[in-house]
């Protein structure tokens, strides 16, 4: 595949990243890429290095070595046309609060107009911006009176104001009801799918990285530990999945490791008259949680490395005998 077909294809590619300082060791040749379009979500404990990673992929950090591209450019040296293109939804809130909403978001959007292209006009209408995240009704009032979770819904506003090809998201939905979750759930698979935008988010809610990605990356320790679909992980860690289902009363419990082939072998069965049992009611399958399979993954790597520097420790006294 030539660069440019790679670069058509491919929203973010990242090549044995490593990140240093002093004598620490933050990430230990990471690789991975991210598609057009893709919602990643990046998984991992405290301490595992995914805000040092997230922070040199938009350009705030220079990695101690590795190669990085973002839409096609090295992020450390990237010019304001490729910082355009990029959104950035921070955890941390900045305050604007003298400022009224619409006029905030209309302000900010003016910058982006130097960068407006014919098949993504920047920035997003004010109005439509404003629905988009739902604070209509508080268009025109200043930042301060805003609610926790208005607010929040103003920083992810202000992260696509300018129509971003690639969109970071940091925790996105801390201080959201139920209610705006899920809102937001939808505009996220609205960008993704509509207007072409690559997510890479991050989140300690391990529901709702199930919901929203396409895939998953784990980091821990530096390292990337497991990267794949949700279904993925799971059957990696679980190698299992359970089906429930009825017949002539009787519940029956099969565990398979491919659930489709199981489902459609029964239902065949049921067709037939082969099988043992009558008609086919009230079927489930049941997969580990991506929370079991997080958790497991992050133990069984913890433990790799408890049995590393073990063992490590063990040819030390034995070397010094």
């Amino acid at each position: 595949m030539s660069s440019h077909t790679l670069e058509q294809t491919t929203a973010v590619d990242v090549t044995d990243l490593r990140m240093r300082y002093g004598t620490n060791d933050v990430l230990h040749g990471v690789s991975f890429s991210i598609h057009r379009g893709e919602v990643l979500v990046l998984l991992g404990p405290n301490g595992a290095g995914k805000t040092t990673t997230i922070e040199i992929l938009e350009g705030f950090r220079t990695p101690s070595d590795g190669t990085v591209r973002v839409l096609g450019e090295n992020p450390a040296t990237a010019d304001e046309r490729w910082r355009s293109r990029i959104g950035v939804v921070l955890q941390s809130w900045r305050d604007h609060g003298r400022w009224r909403v619409w006029d905030l978001l209309d302000h900010l959007g003016s910058f982006y107009l130097p960068y407006s292209e014919p098949d993504r006009p920047r920035p997003y209408p004010t109005d439509e911006l404003i629905e988009t995240v739902g604070l209509t009704e508080h268009r025109k009032k200043k930042v301060s009176s805003l609610s926790g979770g208005q607010r929040r819904r103003l920083d992810v506003a202000i992260g696509i104001v300018g129509r971003p090809e690639l969109l970071f998201l940091d925790e996105p939905t801390a201080g959201f009801d139920p209610a705006a979750r899920r809102e937001f759930h939808d505009l996220v698979h609205r960008l993704s799918d509509l207007q072409d935008t690559t997510i890479l988010l991050t989140t300690h809610d391990l529901d709702e990285a199930e919901k929203l990605a396409d895939r998953i990356l784990i980091l821990n320790g530096g390292r990337i530990v497991a990267n794949g679909s949700a279904e993925e992980l799971a059957h990696a860690v679980a190698g299992t999945a359970e089906v429930r289902w009825t017949q002539d009363g009787q519940r029956q419990v099969h565990a398979t490791g491919d659930p489709t082939e199981f489902v459609r072998d029964l239902f065949a069965q049921e067709r037939s008259g082969a099988g043992p049992f009558g008609v086919i009611r009230d079927l489930e399958v049941q997969r580990p949680s991506l929370e079991s399979t997080y958790l497991a993954m992050v133990a069984q790597e913890q433990l790799a490395h408890e049995q590393a520097a073990g063992e490590h420790v063990v040819l030390e006294q034995e070397s010094s005998r």
